[in-house]
């Protein structure tokens, strides 16, 4: 499964929406008003709707017998209707899988959901040095999922679309596996270099997410149990909540690098890497329901100064984790 393509092709589609609004200031308008040359770029997007999202594994599960069939993960509306006491829809995610708005509490001071600022920088020495470094500061945004769930691919063109672009799947040939859930994030800083990087990783993350990150609704489903007369199966979680050990704000380190291709090794055609350094975390899982989340709740979870290690030689703890992303 190409997971790095489907990766980019998700990232361009949130930023292809129609709400997109930008407003850009020229490098002379720049250094007129702050006295520095570059581009300043406030992103005013106030909410982002997403109807469908598959990710499409065209060979399927490799077996001895040769590949799979082609399936998707898809992300859809629950249709779920939702109405408050004046009859009015409440539910954001009945016909759309994921639907991303601002977290108010947490909003940047310019009141647009994300502020960048691009320069070019020869670098330092000599070689091939030049970069664009881009520092990206982003509001707290309010995310909800709807239903996650494994289909059958289509086929582009089909009877079953009207759009020579669409894929989706087949809605006999389908089962969900998460119900849903939401997360709310506080504000977030990222620097972003394309080029020689010198900052030595493509992106890197140094920043303070205020309020922590929280986790809302999450649902896992078991279809192997439902029947006639019995629905699937559901672990039910009310809210999950990550801090800093014995604080209320989550600290954030990581670096994010793209791989290339390996000379020495032809089978390694590269991957994604993520470096995650930071202290030690405090988790709360609240209600807990085994069975549906109308089951009564075992009760909540608290997991204090969690700290995860890796390992770089035999023998050699560092606090974080490593974490790699490559196609198969």
């Amino acid at each position: 499964m190409k997971t790095f393509t489907k990766l980019a092709l998700v990232s361009s589609m949130a930023l292809s929406a129609n709400a997109f609004a930008m407003q850009a200031m020229d490098d002379s308008a720049l250094s007129a008003t702050t006295g520095q040359d570059g581009l300043s770029i406030g992103i005013g997007i106030s909410k982002i709707e997403i109807e469908k999202l598959f990710i499409h594994d065209n060979d399927g599960l490799k077996t001895a017998n040769g590949a799979g069939t082609a399936g998707a993960i898809v992300i859809q509306g629950n249709g779920k209707s939702i109405l408050d006491d004046q009859g009015n829809e409440t539910n954001a995610v009945k016909d759309h899988g994921v639907v991303i708005g601002a977290n108010y509490d947490y909003l940047l001071e310019s009141g647009n959901l994300a502020d960048l600022t691009i320069d070019s920088d020869a670098g330092a020495g000599g070689g091939n040095t030049a970069f664009i470094n881009i520092a990206a500061e982003v509001s707290g945004l309010d995310i909800k999922i709807g239903e996650i769930g494994v289909t059958a691919s289509g086929v582009q063109g089909s009877a079953s679309t009207t759009s020579a672009l669409r894929r989706g799947g087949d809605e006999n040939n389908y089962n969900a596996i998460i119900s849903g859930l939401s997360l709310k994030t506080g504000t977030m800083s990222a620097n972003i270099q394309l080029g020689a990087a010198p900052q030595g990783a493509m992106i890197q993350l140094n920043t303070t997410m205020i309020g922590g990150l929280e986790i809302n609704n999450l649902g896992i489903l078991d279809n192997s149990t439902a029947s006639a007369e019995r629905a699937a199966g559901e672990i039910f979680i009310e809210s999950i909540k990550i801090a800093d050990a014995d604080d209320n704000d989550l600290t954030i380190t990581q670096d994010v690098r793209v791989m290339g291709a390996s000379d020495s090794n032809p089978d390694d055609k590269g991957y994604i890497q993520m470096i995650s350094h930071g202290g030690a975390k405090d988790h709360y899982v609240q209600g807990v329901h085994l069975g549906s989340r109308d089951a009564a709740s075992i009760g909540d979870v608290e997991i204090q100064g969690m700290q995860t290690y890796y390992s770089r030689a035999a023998g050699e703890y560092l606090p974080g984790a490593v974490i790699t992303i490559r196609g198969h």
